[in-house]
């Protein structure tokens, strides 16, 4: 009877372990995205010279704001599909009197020049 017990016992804590994989059936891994979602074309729109409002407009609200560099906007994107691959996009920009001065970053628009 105790043999019987322990080998239960031992089964279970064997069984918890892990999850057996059902060749062709692949658990579902959903898309993450984080961040503003930033293509060239948006970019492009936004130029020298632009308010605060009308960038915010056009990108929406900057991921990061630092309270000891208000003058700069940081927007991030990342995103991972479901294969694995990921996408990061990075783009400052940077304001002089509530004005656009310039943008850096992976995507920059050609008006805006570096």
């Amino acid at each position: 009877m105790v043999r019987i017990a322990f080998a239960v016992l031992l089964f279970a804590f064997v069984a918890g372990c892990g999850v057996p994989r059902i060749p062709g059936i692949t658990p579902y891994k959903p898309e993450i995205q984080q961040g503003n979602y930033l293509s060239q074309e948006i970019v492009a729109q936004v130029k020298p010279g632009m308010t605060r409002e009308q960038v915010r407009f056009l990108l929406g609200t900057p991921l990061l704001t630092d309270i000891f560099h208000a003058d700069r906007w940081d927007y991030v994107y990342w995103r991972e599909a479901e294969n694995g691959k990921r996408e990061t996009r990075k783009v400052a920009l940077f304001f002089s009197e509530n004005k656009l001065e310039r943008i850096q970053g992976d995507i920059v628009s050609p008006a805006a020049g570096r």
